[in-house]
C-alpha cells in the first residue's frame, strides 16, 4: 500500500483546561502512531476566534499535524474525531506535491523570520 501524506486541522472546545487540551491532543497523536503513521509536522495554532458560533461557542483551540499514513488510516482516524465531544470541528485533507512544497516553505519563512534579528533605532541588532 502506498502511504500518502495529509493534513489535519481540528479545532478543540474553549472550555477546557490545558491539561484536557493536551489530553486531547495526545489521544489524536496516539491513535495515529498506533496505526503505524509517521507524524511529520505539528502545529499549536492556539486559541482562536471562530468566523461563525459553533454549539454556541465564539472560540476555539486550533491544532494542525501533519502525518504520512496509509489511506486505511483515515476512515477511523475521523471516526474518532466524530465520536469525541471534546472536538468542534476537523478537516482532514490529502496533501498533493504542491500542497507540500508549499506548507514547507511556508515552514521555512516562518523560520527564517523568527531567526532573522531586528535592527533597532541604533543600528544594533537584536533577537527578535
Amino acid at each position: 500500500m502506498t502511504r500518502n501524506r495529509y493534513e489535519t486541522v481540528f479545532i478543540i472546545t474553549p472550555v477546557l483546561s490545558d491539561e484536557q487540551t493536551k489530553d486531547v491532543i495526545k489521544k489524536f497523536k496516539d491513535l495515529l502512531t498506533d496505526k503505524g503513521a509517521n507524524i511529520t509536522h505539528q502545529e499549536n495554532w492556539g486559541m482562536r476566534k471562530l468566523a461563525y458560533p459553533i454549539q454556541k461557542k465564539s472560540t476555539g483551540f486550533y491544532y494542525l499535524m501533519e502525518f504520512e499514513a496509509d489511506a486505511s488510516v483515515i476512515l477511523p482516524y475521523e471516526t474518532e474525531f466524530r465520536r469525541d465531544e471534546r472536538v468542534i470541528r476537523f478537516l482532514t485533507t490529502r496533501m498533493d506535491k504542491f500542497h507540500v512544497e508549499y506548507a514547507e516553505s511556508r515552514r521555512d519563512r516562518e523560520t527564517d523570520r523568527r531567526e532573522k534579528p531586528k535592527q533597532t533605532a541604533a543600528g544594533a541588532e537584536t533577537k527578535a
